[in-house]
């Protein structure tokens, strides 16, 4: 794990490659899905602190296995305003993203990264990490060489699936979590779907974005 946050956010890697890739052609780039975490990956719990309350959300390691499989790079995003805000510390969301990566380890579906923002406008100084800025997605972009406008967001809030417009991606909105609250401000030609399986089916048998 990294020692602290690096800017934009901070970032946890997983067991994929880890390289620091320099300039590359287009056509080396990987496609990606990003994920968010919690109401997503995993069941929300407002603030989650307690790495006893981890759960993950049902069918989502056969969704992650599935989309390793056909050689999509997974990698997490996640907003952590409790930090700013005070409700826990950075330690705290280490606890909780180790017990996140150990169960999906135990179920064979790691994620190549994760990445975090600790910020909140309101506690502090802005910054370009936080959903839906898409700090988080291009420093993942430029560390594990993945092409963005050939990749997926998906999350269960709309700031989760509006990076893809601006890098040009494709947004999916799960319905877990917050997700049914959400799904009338979604932009048009976002789909919304039941869950991260459902997500999973829809990159996997649907069209692309365009290379």
């Amino acid at each position: 794990m990294a020692d602290g946050p690096t800017p934009p956010g901070g970032r946890i890697p997983g067991p994929g490659p880890g390289e620091v890739p320099g300039e590359r052609h287009s056509r080396d780039l990987r496609p990606a899905v990003f994920l968010d975490r919690d109401g997503t990956l995993v069941v929300e719990h407002e603030y989650l602190a307690d790495p006893g309350e981890v759960e993950l959300v049902p069918g989502a390691t056969e969704a992650l296995r599935a989309l390793r499989r056909r050689g999509y790079v997974l990698v997490v995003t996640t907003n952590q305003s409790g930090i700013a805000r005070g409700y826990y510390t950075e330690a705290d969301y280490r606890a909780v993203a180790a017990r996140i990566e150990d169960l999906l380890d135990r179920a064979g579906a790691p994620v190549d990264a994760t990445y975090f923002c600790p910020h909140h406008p309101e506690f502090g100084e802005p910054c370009a990490c936080r959903k839906p800025g898409t700090g988080m997605h291009r420093e993942a972009s430029r560390e594990l060489g993945l092409a963005p406008e050939r990749s997926w967001f998906v999350g269960d809030k709309v700031k989760d699936v509006l990076p893809a417009r601006a890098l040009g991606g494709r947004g999916i909105l799960v319905l877990t979590g917050f997700g049914r609250d959400e799904e009338d401000r979604l932009p048009e030609g976002v789909p919304a779907v039941r869950d991260l399986a459902e997500a999973a089916r829809v990159i996997l048998e649907g069209v692309g974005p365009s290379p």
